[in-house]
């Protein structure tokens, strides 16, 4: 499956910067704001030591990752859900991807322009933050008097919708609070209503606040006073430098990245932290192939049963799945061989109800 991720923000806060050390594009990344006007869509390679193991034990053909889809949308402004700046365009945008990536500055540079005078990025989220809550409070008043017009002939499915919206606009309007807040608290029909209206706010959120070298590992006071702000939310702040993340974009060798990052201090780039939050924000995990021609990773959800993994490889696997065999990571590493695994008696078969784990490397028969 494909994992898409929106990375939004006010203009010139690094989106393209980090965009094109993400996906090795070529975004424009300019000090002027709206650089970005369509988006631009890249693609990621997942980095995984389980999936380098298996192919230094099974030595195949071709190693094939997972990959993440990134879309660097055109930056927004103050009355964006009015259609100011780039406004439409970008609010059609987010609308669909399965996550934001949303980034926030939090460097004080006086060569890169802000487009409402200076570092705050506090401030940036909440003017961003109410442009989202305005359109989605538009779509849920669309939808409220649609269903308000369909419960005047006592339809109790429709007066039960008019009851559900009335909810999600007031804790819009009156809390200013984001839909997501309400997914824990709806169930069956009217947790569907929410989600079929595919409002901005619902969607699962990461902030990434864009530092300068010197801050990138301790963080700074913008760094200190946006989680703070955040805290309430429950979501993952993250602190990378787009400037250096664009640094080892440009190293051609492992090595040379390496040396790059001991220099800096910093164990892994920004990049892969951003790619594993993401992750966990969409709840995803990975399943393994692994045979001469290939290992290769997939991506699922969590709680896929097994027939859903297969799939993901193609869709005959799933309507003619018969059963998986399966085997640990673990006990594929420590064993070192899938015969050796077998001749231990660790290979599970499972049926349609199995429920796939991260790590599990996994054969699937099926027949059409």
């Amino acid at each position: 499956m494909s994992l898409k991720c929106g990375i939004v923000g006010l203009p010139n806060v690094g989106k393209s910067t980090l965009f094109n050390a993400l996906s090795s594009g070529k975004a424009l990344a300019a000090n002027y704001p709206f650089a970005t006007k369509d988006p631009n869509i890249g693609t990621i390679t997942v980095p995984d030591e389980r999936l380098d193991k298996l192919a230094e034990l099974v030595n195949p053909q071709k190693v094939l990752p997972t990959t993440v889809e990134i879309l660097d949308i055109a930056g927004l402004i103050k009355g964006a859900s009015k259609g100011e700046g780039l406004g439409n365009q970008f609010l059609a945008d987010i609308r669909e991807v399965d996550a934001i990536v949303h980034v926030v500055r939090c460097f004080d540079d006086g060569n890169v322009v802000h487009v409402d005078g200076g570092v705050d990025p506090v401030r940036d989220k909440e003017t961003i933050d109410m442009e989202l809550l305005l359109k989605d409070m538009e779509t849920v008043g669309k939808r409220l008097e649609k269903f308000k017009k369909a419960a005047k002939s006592a339809d109790k499915a429709a007066l039960r919708a008019v009851s559900v919206c009335e909810r999600i606009l007031s804790r819009l309007e009156d809390d200013e609070k984001p839909a997501r807040t309400m997914i824990q608290e709806l169930e069956g029909e009217d947790l569907d209503l929410l989600l079929d209206m595919k409002l901005l706010t619902a969607k699962p959120i990461l902030y990434v606040c864009n530092v300068d070298e010197e801050s990138v590992v301790d963080g700074n006071q913008h760094t200190e006073r946006f989680k703070e702000f955040v805290k309430d939310e429950g979501a993952e702040v993250i602190l990378i430098s787009a400037a250096i993340e664009a640094d080892i974009a440009e190293l051609e060798s492992k090595e040379e990245r390496m040396e790059f990052l001991q220099d800096m201090g910093l164990e892994a780039p920004g990049v892969n932290k951003l790619i594993f939050s993401s992750y966990r924000l969409l709840k995803l995990i990975t399943y393994f192939t692994a045979g001469e021609k290939e290992v290769r990773a997939w991506t699922v959800r969590e709680g896929s049963l097994a027939p859903q993994a297969a799939g993901v490889i193609h869709s005959d696997f799933e309507k003619g799945f018969i059963r998986a065999e399966v085997i640990k990571y673990n006990d594929y590493i420590s064993l070192g061989s899938e015969a050796a695994v077998k001749a231990a008696g660790k290979q599970g078969i499972e049926g349609k109800t199995y429920v796939v784990q991260d790590g599990d490397i996994m054969h699937f028969l099926f027949n059409v």
